[in-house]
């Protein structure tokens, strides 16, 4: 039996942003002025509102709706949205370039923005295979209200089985269709192995999405069952040296019902893997929310 002064910081370990987000840092870390990425308000924990009621809109390259999503500006501060049922009720269907057949969800954040980064596609690529430099990220725990490590221990696979340890993939591995798997060890929710899709690989776009495979637990307890964590990144390139990201992270709505109700912690994952990727310091001040 959980008791229950733990089951806050049962919650804050568990809202994961799949958090599989495999994205080492690649580029120098700007300006903290710069590349600060939330405004007061979102840090008192007013989210912002940027697609309003048509939901999440990633940049699938249909173009079905031209506007979406919207990007900050290059010097401008990230766009982060955290989405309840009742922005977009209880059933809320995947935009289908996500291929993700369940409807609805636990928790949904997404985040749009632009940074600098004079690396081609294959730089990028090399960098998302780094999976060894995911350990050590570190994140603002709302529970215990100071930086914590999030990711404890992270490296590649030889395939879905746990514990075969292999080096990083390289990016001549990392093609258009490729399929890699990668074990984890999150701060309190312990190993789980997730599958990496790499859907598309372009020189001016890269895009794949992560998943859990293996059932996570909260010591004996099954709290996340396969697929429950499902996460998608966009990275198309705008310019030389400006790229545009896009992800969206959706912990599925057969969860434990346990790990909703921390809105701030999926934030604050979910920037997490955003900083690091973009090169800011995971722990610099300040988080996304408090």
């Amino acid at each position: 039996m959980i008791i229950r002064d733990k089951l806050p910081r049962f919650r804050d370990a568990l809202t994961l942003s799949a958090l599989l987000l495999v994205l080492p840092a690649i580029s120098p870390a700007q300006e903290a002025n710069r590349l600060q990425l939330f405004p007061p308000a979102l840090q008192a924990g007013r989210l912002i509102d940027v697609e309003s009621q048509l939901g999440p809109q990633p940049p699938c390259g249909d173009e079905l709706i031209p506007f979406y999503p919207v990007y900050p500006g290059l010097d401008d501060l990230a766009i982060v949205k955290s989405w309840s049922k009742s922005d977009l009720g209880p059933n809320w269907k995947p935009p289908a370039c996500t291929g993700w057949a369940e409807v609805g969800f636990t928790t949904l954040v997404t985040i749009a923005a632009r940074f600098p980064h004079t690396s081609e596609a294959s730089g990028l690529l090399r960098q998302i295979g780094a999976i060894s430099e995911l350990a050590g990220m570190r994140y603002w725990s709302t529970t215990h209200k100071q930086w914590r490590t999030l990711i404890v221990d992270a490296y590649a696979l030889t395939g879905l089985q746990s514990g075969r340890r292999r080096g990083d993939f390289t990016s001549d591995e990392m093609k258009e269709g490729k399929v890699l798997y990668f074990e984890q060890v999150d701060n309190l929710s312990g190993k789980a192995i997730y599958r990496m899709h790499i859907v598309e690989a372009s020189a001016r776009r890269l895009v794949f999405d992560v998943e859990n495979v293996s059932t996570m637990r909260y010591f004996v307890i099954p709290i996340l069952h396969p697929g429950d964590l499902q996460s998608m990144y966009f990275l198309d390139r705008e310019s030389d040296s400006v790229w545009r990201y896009y992800s969206i992270v959706r912990t599925g709505k057969n969860a434990n019902g346990l790990i909703a109700g921390n809105e701030s912690s999926s934030v604050n994952r979910a920037v997490a893997f955003y900083r690091h990727l973009v090169g800011i310091p995971t722990a610099q001040e300040p988080p996304g929310a408090r």
